[in-house]
């Protein structure tokens, strides 16, 4: 394990979190032993019942890309039917959304795309008064004292994602400060 605390142990065991894009990564992600969490970036309100049986039957906790899923609600009753349907938690770019998924118990998972200092700088800001689970920074290649100011100026664990394609770009995102990385890319799934 990396020098993840024990607070992210809901979230992952290793460096690695499954993105699921599809029925059939998810069903594969759904035997990985040490993935006590996944994230499906698919699905809509018809399906979401089954995929949330199925993640609490194997054990796992199922993250949803919020802004990806389709007819719920980006608003309050949104998050209340998620809630009311048993999902544990969601990730999202919009901070009102995240404050609403925690008033329902959900864990979230704040996503930031820093593209540059700008986006930092707002990303922090947004923050302020509000303390998610974790942040999931974007691309994975975001330089460690980026992540390091991240880090500072939020104290929340960070997770990185995006362009990630190989284990040296997982082995360097952890190395950066990441607690984790999400991918969709099944081969490195199992990497530690």
């Amino acid at each position: 394990m990396n020098q993840q605390n024990e607070s992210l142990q809901w979230l992952c065991t290793g460096n690695v979190i499954p993105a699921c894009r599809n029925e059939e990564e998810f069903s594969c992600a759904l035997q990985l032993q040490q993935a006590p969490s996944l994230i499906i970036l698919f699905g809509d309100i018809n399906s979401l019942p089954e995929l949330i049986r199925r993640a609490e039957e194997a054990g796992k906790l199922l993250l949803l890309h919020l802004d990806l899923v389709g007819g719920i609600g980006r608003d309050r009753a949104g998050i209340q039917y998620l809630a009311k349907l048993g999902l544990k938690g969601l990730i999202t770019t919009k901070p009102q959304l995240a404050k609403m998924a925690r008033q329902e118990g959900l864990r979230v998972i704040q996503r930031m795309f820093l593209v540059d200092s700008e986006s930092l700088k707002t990303g922090i800001s947004l923050l302020k008064g509000f303390r998610p689970d974790a942040i999931e920074a974007l691309p994975a290649s975001t330089p460690a004292s980026v992540l390091a100011e991240l880090k500072a100026a939020t104290d929340v664990p960070i997770l990185v994602g995006g362009l990630v394609r190989s284990a040296n770009d997982v082995t360097q995102a952890v190395a950066n400060g990441a607690c984790a990385v999400s991918t969709s890319r099944r081969d490195l799934w199992n990497m530690g």
